[in-house]
């Protein structure tokens, strides 16, 4: 598949499917805008959930150690690879992006003894 933008009605449904199946996998956020440039808010933390409130106006995004929380969220678009999601991209109300790029978590070997 390909990026696609998800209607608002469908918001709730998918921030609850990415919250049970995707739980620990490991996520990037990246917030992004002109007056700030590209700032990466977190790096390699474990994803704990999304949840979008339609009567706040809110999509909060967890990983481990950081609860952020974007307002008045315009538009999201998810990128769905043949492998699974790689990433979801949410435009707040002020024009900035939230990107949150998942990884799975890297295997390392068994150390020798």
């Amino acid at each position: 598949m390909a990026i696609r933008r998800l209607d608002r009605t469908q918001w709730s449904g998918f921030c609850m499917h990415v919250s049970r199946f995707f739980v620990g996998k490991h996520a990037e956020l990246e917030v992004a805008a002109i007056d700030i440039g590209a700032q990466i808010e977190a790096s390699g933390r474990a994803l704990l959930g999304i949840a979008y409130d339609p009567h706040q106006r809110t999509i909060q995004i967890v990983l481990e150690g950081l609860d952020h929380l974007v307002r008045e969220p315009r538009e999201l678009y998810v990128d769905d690879r043949p492998e699974g999601l790689a990433s979801i991209e949410i435009i707040d109300g002020a024009g900035r992006q939230q990107i949150v790029i998942l990884r799975d978590p890297l295997m390392l070997p068994a150390p020798r003894a």
